[in-house]
């Protein structure tokens, strides 16, 4: 029996009404990352991830969870699960993520605000008001929980007197680009995703990398937010040599990702698929710009290739193990070990 996506996609809407999040985080793990890395708190110009990163090891359990469910006698009773979450926070309790997963996407938001930092480029965090975007309730068509939830992020913005947002990925970019000034009275802000900011700021590299890559886009930043030839000339200005795979630019290929959650079967079979087409057109390493990208391909990948975001490509370059400003936590090229 297929899982009832009716169930899974209110459980979802249930936890961001009540917990703010589809996977309610701490604010002590969702802030985690930035620790020792000297990041002002707040600012009119902050660094907003949104939560993405750091939730996709939640959701990645989640997953694995339901591909067991998936297909068998236990789907039909995913509603008691729906019911049970309104009293407590039961995704916290049957998503276990790995501490290496954990690690893993840490250390791109570290890398991510390294770059930054080695760019010359101000800005602040708002730690515990990072507040997720509400990206994959919109995209599941849940237009009443979502408006609400932003009314929400914008009084927290406007309280805290941010003007400017840098987001660290394409999901967070859209929704706050060009989904809130569509639901939302008032929304003014300036957002730019960091791999704009930084190519905007003409970022030097600090070491040449003479390696070929195959690039990925993200079909939301190159779909709806024309993020396209920022990071190829990123890359290329490192020495990186971009291979173009079949489909790439605005007419890429699906990662699979974006319904991993509801039908986790036909992820992975979209996936393997983008997979194959990467590696035909050759390179030693995949690069990916987007959380759900990045988790859907590794998992195709099954370590075959290496499929990495490209925060550790640019880190490679830009600044290679730098030694961390007084009072900063490991460089960026080596942050992967916080849990």
């Amino acid at each position: 029996m297929p899982l009832p996506t009716g169930d899974i996609v209110g459980l979802m809407v249930d936890n961001l009404e009540r917990r703010s999040s589809v996977f309610p985080m701490s604010a002590r793990k969702a802030t985690r990352w930035a620790r020792g890395l000297g990041i002002p708190d707040g600012g009119e110009t902050v660094l907003y991830t949104g939560a993405m990163y750091q939730l996709l090891p939640s959701i990645t359990a989640m997953v694995r969870l339901l591909e067991r469910v998936e297909d068998s006698f236990l789907s039909r009773f995913v509603f008691l699960g729906r019911w049970a979450n309104k009293v407590v926070n039961l995704s916290a309790l049957a998503a276990h993520p790995s501490r290496a997963d954990v690690a893993h996407y840490a250390g791109v938001l570290r890398r991510i605000a390294r770059l930054l930092q080695q760019a010359g480029i101000p800005f602040g965090y708002l730690y515990g008001d990072d507040m997720y975007a509400g990206a994959l309730a919109y995209d599941s068509g849940v237009d009443g929980g979502f408006a609400t939830h932003a009314r929400r992020v914008q009084a927290m913005l406007q309280r805290r007197g941010v003007r400017k947002l840098i987001t660290v990925d394409p999901h967070t970019t859209n929704m706050l680009r060009s989904v809130y000034p569509e639901v939302l009275d008032g929304w003014d802000l300036e957002v730019k995703s960091y791999l704009e900011v930084l190519a905007a700021a003409g970022a030097d590299p600090l070491q040449t990398v003479r390696r070929d890559v195959v690039i990925h886009d993200s079909c939301v930043y190159a779909r709806y937010e024309g993020v396209i030839d920022e990071p190829r000339a990123l890359l290329r200005d490192a020495g990186y040599r971009v291979n173009e795979p079949i489909f790439s630019r605005e007419q890429t290929f699906c990662c699979g990702g974006p319904i991993e959650a509801l039908f986790p079967s036909r992820a992975k079979e979209i996936g393997r698929r983008r997979l194959e087409q990467l590696q035909a057109a050759g390179g030693e390493g995949v690069v990916t710009m987007c959380p759900i990208c990045l988790a859907a391909l590794r998992t195709a990948a099954e370590g075959a290739i290496p499929v990495e975001d490209i925060s550790l490509f640019l880190a490679e370059a830009y600044c290679p193990a730098s030694p961390p400003r007084k009072g900063a936590g490991m460089p960026a090229s080596v942050a992967t070990d916080v849990g």
